[in-house]
């Protein structure tokens, strides 16, 4: 039976809420603004030590202190080449195989791949992932909120998809299958030295927003099955930033098989930062 807090988000009307959370956190009043982000610090026990503005009153809203930059130090980019970066502070959900086309979730809780990406373009062939690794990162409140690529590469395509807005948190991955096919999410699929990287945003309830540094899309998504196509005029060296998300959130990254593999020590619930190292390139 699911749990009350699964119950209530089924009902809890939740792009309302959100889109009205996002509202509030764009806010430049400095009275409300102030008042949210004190209380947040307080809350989730903010570290503004490592970020450029260190006095919460030097942020013009909620949004800009919320995906704050941090000082260049804060986070090195794992330097051998070979290596691959993590690509966001959080909490590691589940990592490895992917098998038959299925991603784990939870324990005893798989999701298809070819759902999650929700593509229907034949030029993309998610067969070459099977038995390739894949890495969740669920983002709290309180990490750092941007997020950079694991690998150098170039932007071939992105897919942004509507859907349901539910938390992401560990107690939802439990209790909602196919909880990543099912929130919204933006699907970023990029060349590299280990052949095709596919990089999924998915959003989340309250602010729910997903920003990517290129142009072409905007959350949230509206339409269904938006997509949106890059020519390779966008290309990013390892460690760069690549999209920001408005409260928190899950990244997932898949590999094709026999081109990565993931540190001994890379296991579910570990702690990681941007930027260190999480894994190797494999052949290469």
């Amino acid at each position: 039976m699911p749990s009350p807090f699964i119950t209530f988000q089924h009902w809890l009307p939740k792009h309302a809420l959100s889109r009205f959370g996002s509202r509030i956190a764009a806010s430049k009043n400095p009275w409300l603004s102030g008042a949210i982000i004190r209380w947040f610090i307080k809350t989730y026990q903010v570290d503004l030590s490592e970020a450029q503005i260190q006095d919460p009153a030097g942020f013009a809203s909620f949004n800009d202190f919320f995906t704050r930059a941090l000082q260049p130090e804060a986070r090195p980019i794992a330097a051998d080449p070979q290596s691959i970066a993590c690509p966001a502070d959080g909490t590691l959900s589940q990592c490895g195989k992917i098998e038959a086309g299925q991603l784990l979730q939870a324990k005893g809780i798989t999701y298809s791949l070819a759902e999650l990406v929700a593509s229907n373009d034949p030029s993309v062939d998610l067969e070459r992932f099977n038995g390739g690794e894949f890495a969740c990162v669920y983002l709290a409140p309180s990490n750092y909120h941007r997020l950079h690529l694991p690998l150098a590469g170039t932007l071939t395509r992105t897919t942004a998809i509507p859907g349901e807005l539910f938390s992401v948190n560990t107690a939802t991955a439990q209790g909602v299958r196919n909880l990543f096919c099912r929130n919204e999410r933006l699907v970023c699929h990029f060349d590299t030295a280990a052949g095709e990287m596919i990089v999924v945003l998915v959003g989340a309830l309250i602010v729910a927003s997903i920003e990517a540094v290129w142009p072409e899309t905007s959350s949230p998504y509206r339409k269904l099955s938006s997509q949106h196509f890059a020519t390779g005029a966008y290309q990013f060296e390892k460690g760069d930033e690549i999209g920001r998300f408005l409260l928190g959130s899950t990244v997932i990254v898949c590999f094709e098989e026999g081109a990565t593999q993931w540190q001994d020590s890379l296991s579910a619930g570990r702690q990681v930062q941007m930027g260190e190292e999480i894994g190797q390139l494999v052949g290469s």
